[in-house]
């Protein structure tokens, strides 16, 4: 029978190397920070300390409300690109699955795209606003004639 201490050697064995490698990356984080923080260059200007937002020069309030849009559509992603990420454990155990499987992922993939096609005929994945734009299109248009 194999001693307390001999059996967490071997336990631990595994995990060592993963230490290492958590203490290597945080090790050269950490040099990487500080030795920019003590070599880099140090002559800020008022245009360096603005905030970058895509090369555009930052507009408005940055606590502005957002359009039920946006959100619609980033939980709309997040949603088709969760399930989308289901098929890649399908795809590794195709072979084990057999026919069973196969048909299991066509109906889940039916499903998928009849979700997609509901959303797309609801207009959830319209960003402009058709009615608006018309509206401001004729509005603008009268303004320059008159």
């Amino acid at each position: 029978m194999k001693s307390f201490t001999s059996l967490y050697k071997t336990a631990m064995q595994g995990w060592l190397s993963i230490l290492i490698m958590i203490a290597l990356g945080a090790g050269f984080a950490l040099i990487s920070v500080l030795l920019s923080s003590v070599l880099g260059p140090k002559n800020p200007t008022p245009e360096k300390l603005a905030p970058y937002e895509c090369g555009m020069p930052p507009v408005g309030d940055a606590r502005e409300r957002q359009s039920v849009k946006f959100y619609l559509v980033a939980m709309i992603f997040l949603l088709f690109d969760i399930e989308v990420a289901f098929l890649y454990p399908w795809a590794m155990a195709l072979r084990d699955l057999g026919w069973n499987g196969f048909v299991q992922v066509l109906l889940f993939m039916t499903l998928l795209l009849a979700g997609y096609v509901y959303v797309w005929r609801k207009g959830a994945l319209d960003w402009g606003n058709d009615k608006a734009d018309a509206a401001a299109a004729k509005r603008d248009g009268l303004r320059a004639e008159g």
